[in-house]
């Protein structure tokens, strides 16, 4: 492993928490987080949900910070934990090839925001270099937060950062020679899956980055934004298509069950509401946890910018 040079990384603001009150807070995250989401029962669950589901609005909260444009999060005792790229120059796609790429790399910074149920921002981390800075859909495997950042533009490199919750330490995990637009852990088999851009491609990483294996997305419905590690061997991932229809945009959200060893896509169901902006409620982050009567809580962040709101929608099969 390389450790993140201390330059390029910078807290603007982190939690008044003592070390015994942090490493408590985490613990007891880590606890609610697999009681939550690391269950077969979830799986189960997601598995009986269909078109016809009902989603029931239970939540709205405005962020009270510039979300940027949201793109991973996952809840972390009493803090959400999302990930998001702030774009400062826009990427403008070349009129044919340019060594490989579709277009420029334009220019950005990657954030990794903790905030609290008031929608208070509790801390900023910044991640990534140069080029660099498009962060992905994160996961969290009881000890470490794992984000990928990669360059905002397909066929291009990532940089997957290990951090840590309690301290806020960023470690640079390893790289790899392509756009990772989501990572999990598989602790099962201590490795990592990889989405690549539009979840086209699962990569198969060993722990230290390499790869083991690549199986080309056999299923077209979505495109995965979030992806979270469940105990076994699946993962659950949320995402959107969006096709030019006659008058406007056409959008869907879905979410899909994965299985991490084989790299093969198991049930899909489609997710139709939509915020107040109009956007799909799977079109960036998404968290997805099992609640005590049996229904399945779904937390998304759909909205970019300072209008961004985190919405709340429960279902039961």
């Amino acid at each position: 492993m390389h450790l993140l040079p201390a330059a390029p990384r910078r807290v603007r603001r982190t939690l008044a928490l003592t070390a015994a009150a942090a490493l408590t807070a985490v613990a007891a995250g880590t606890a609610a987080h697999r009681a939550a989401a690391d269950t077969p029962a979830l799986v189960t669950t997601v598995e009986k949900l269909t078109r016809s589901t009902a989603w029931q609005q239970t939540g709205d909260l405005a962020l009270r910070f510039d979300a940027h444009h949201p793109q991973g999060m996952l809840r972390i005792g009493g803090l959400w934990w999302m990930s998001s790229v702030e774009i400062l120059e826009p990427t403008v796609r070349y009129p044919t090839p340019v060594d490989g790429y579709d277009r420029t790399p334009g220019k950005g910074r990657g954030h990794l925001f903790a905030f609290d149920d008031q929608g208070e921002l509790q801390a900023d981390i910044l991640l990534g270099e140069g080029a660099v800075y498009h962060p992905g859909g994160l996961d969290f495997d009881g000890e470490s937060l794992w984000v990928p950042v990669a360059e905002y533009r397909p066929n291009s490199r990532s940089i997957v950062y290990r951090v840590d919750p309690t301290t806020h330490a960023v470690t640079e995990a390893f790289r790899v020679a392509d756009h990772l637009g989501g990572i999990v852990h598989d602790t099962t088999r201590d490795r990592f899956v990889g989405v690549s851009w539009g979840s086209r491609t699962f990569y198969d990483l060993r722990r230290n980055g390499r790869v083991a294996g690549t199986r080309p997305n056999e299923s077209h419905f979505v495109d995965y934004q979030d992806c979270d590690f469940l105990s076994g061997r699946s993962m659950l991932c949320t995402g959107l298509t969006e096709v030019a229809g006659p008058n406007a945009a056409i959008r869907m959200g879905g979410v899909a069950v994965v299985d991490t060893k084989k790299l093969t896509v198991g049930h899909e169901v489609p997710v139709f509401r939509w915020s107040t902006s109009g956007a799909n409620i799977l079109r960036n982050p998404s968290d997805l946890a099992l609640q005590p009567d049996g229904s399945v809580r779904l937390t998304v962040v759909p909205d970019d910018g300072v209008s961004a709101r985190m919405l709340t929608f429960t279902a039961k099969p």
